[in-house]
């Protein structure tokens, strides 16, 4: 794992050498109240990567104490993620595994004079904390007795108070110039069927105060997350410490990764679905694992995008285009380069035997010959892309069909244009041409050049499908801007052609000549192509990729 050589990895090495840790054990924690997207897979695949490398493991843990956000959709949503990322986590736990330990953590606190039940407000509490200029102030519940706050507390864990009427707060200091310092809010009252727990509890977590007790007896040695919980570490080692933990596990922040174009909001991914501007979390243009799966991105790609841009204590933002450098990178010598027509114009080879289909050999990759050849067929009539042909060549570079000009077809003869046919509205809807038979392709004729070379399908045997390409969801990232309004609308185009003959199953990927590369859609009432990328990229990787 050559690629991630970063400060993480040096603070790894450092403790194993100097006896702090025996094994590195990491974790991904995600919640489940949505589809991982591409910003996710960062801190999946350092977690995972980091762990492998110093025959260490991870752990997949279910950030479940939320259960007003959180469904089980979800949950088999993220294994899936994962798993076709090829991880294996060592094991799989949930936050709510913990719920009962954690309890009796937080009564633990309650008993050490260092927690208290808080009849305060949220609003309240939030000014009562003060700002980054001047000291909180204490809430006025806050020297309440250890019985009483056993008592209330009890209290809250057995119904018997509204949401919001109280919370269990941390004693540490008001005056902290760390705000997560002044009293955090340890446990809030949610009426809300857990997905797993059911209705068992109706006093849940927070974030702060489960998850390092989380890391803590699962053996975590570096807790990874990103650069916004920089400041919640200084409680992160507080909560570790005063609840008399074992195990002390170490948090280490990194940067997050954004890319142009791409939204990075689960709120802004949901609100799309929702609002129905997308056709679901699995939409191609999304950047939900999902979606980009459906679309035919590799995880192989994924990985080696992830792992190219490093880690650092600093967020960074790279182009879409080095995504799909490095999906071009793993296609190129995978996929199958066939031919497909996505805006067909009928050719009629006046010449051509009528009936007679002829089987030409043609190579499945040139640059990798070990995926073999194919053969396709080649008849008198065939379809070319509309592009490809003009009535007159507009000038020296056009290297395509016009009339009075000949082309090699690929894998095939050299066709000349010599007529077209109308329809009723004016438009071309045929052009005939005659062929040579000597220039068979691979029969060494080089009596002339042709003006370029084209693809085609054949008419008379292929398959019709539909061919989606897209352009970027966003027009900017402007965040100014409502997110409706910066949702492209040509985002996704509609094409409908022909594609060589053969059976096609969802997921197969190919590279379309002289387009790019497509993957059969999840949609299997009717034969479709998503465009996974382009084939030319205004991305130019540095020597560091």
């Amino acid at each position: 794992m050559e690629e991630i050589s970063n400060f993480i990895k040096a603070i790894m090495e450092n403790d194993l050498k100097s006896g702090k840790v025996k094994q590195i054990v990491t974790r991904f924690p995600p919640e489940p109240n949505a589809y991982l997207h591409i910003g996710h897979a960062r801190a999946l695949i350092t977690n995972f990567e980091l762990a492998k490398s110093f025959g260490g493991y991870t752990n997949l843990r279910f950030d479940d104490t939320n259960p007003a956000k959180e469904d089980e959709e979800f949950v088999e949503g993220i294994k899936k993620d994962i798993e076709w990322l090829g991880y294996h986590p060592a094991n799989v736990f949930y936050g709510s595994d913990y719920f009962e330990q954690t309890y009796e953590l937080a009564v633990k606190l309650i008993k050490k004079g260092l927690a208290y039940v808080c009849d305060l407000s949220q609003q309240e509490i939030s000014e009562y904390r003060g700002t980054l200029t001047e000291p909180g102030k204490d809430s006025p519940y806050r020297n309440r007795s250890v019985e009483e706050n056993l008592e209330l507390f009890e209290n809250m864990k057995n119904g018997k108070y509204k949401e919001g009427e109280k919370v269990l707060r941390a004693k540490i200091d008001m005056a902290s110039p760390n705000i997560n310092l002044r009293d955090p809010v340890l446990y809030r009252i949610i009426y809300t069927k857990h997905h797993r727990q059911g209705n068992k509890w109706c006093i849940y977590p927070m974030y702060d105060f489960a998850h390092p007790l989380q890391d803590a007896i699962e053996g975590i040695t570096h807790s990874l997350c990103s650069l916004e919980y920089d400041n919640h570490r200084v409680l992160y080692d507080w909560v570790v410490r005063v609840c008399e933990m074992e195990h002390v596990p170490q948090q280490i922040e990194f940067g997050r990764l954004n890319i142009t174009n791409t939204i990075m909001s689960k709120r802004y991914l949901k609100q799309l679905v929702e609002e129905k501007k997308v056709i679901g979390y699995d939409d191609p243009r999304m950047p939900t694992l999902a979606g980009l799966r459906r679309r035919g991105i590799t995880p192989e790609a994924i990985r080696a995008f992830v792992l190219s841009t490093g880690l650092s204590r600093v967020n960074s933002t790279v182009e879409r285009d080095m995504l799909d450098h490095f999906v071009r990178e793993d296609l190129k010598l995978k996929a199958k380069r066939i031919m497909a027509v996505t805006n067909p114009l009928k050719v009629v080879i006046t010449n051509y035997p009528e009936g007679k289909v002829e089987y030409l050999t043609a190579p499945n990759n040139q640059e990798n010959e070990a995926l073999g050849t194919r053969k396709i067929p080649f008849s008198k009539y065939i379809y070319i892309e509309r592009e490809d042909f003009v009535l007159e060549k507009p000038d020296k570079h056009y290297k395509r069909l016009a009339l009075g000009l000949e082309v090699r077809l690929f894998y095939a003869y050299f066709i000349r244009a010599n007529d077209v046919v109308y329809d009723e509205n004016g438009q071309i809807k045929e052009v005939l041409c005659t062929y040579d038979p000597k220039t068979l392709s691979g029969s060494g004729f080089n009596e002339r050049k042709p003006n370029g070379t084209i693809g085609f399908v054949d008419a008379t045997e292929n398959n019709e499908a539909t061919f989606n390409q897209f352009e970027p969801l966003l027009l900017d990232t402007d965040e100014n801007v409502d997110l409706l309004d910066r949702v492209n609308p040509n985002s996704w185009k509609v094409l409908h052609g022909f594609v060589e003959k053969g059976d096609y199953k969802v997921l197969d990927r190919f590279q379309f000549l002289r387009d790019g590369y497509y993957a059969v859609d999840s949609d299997t009432s009717k034969l479709t192509f998503n465009c996974i990328v382009p084939l030319k990229s205004s991305f130019k990787p540095s020597d560091n990729h």
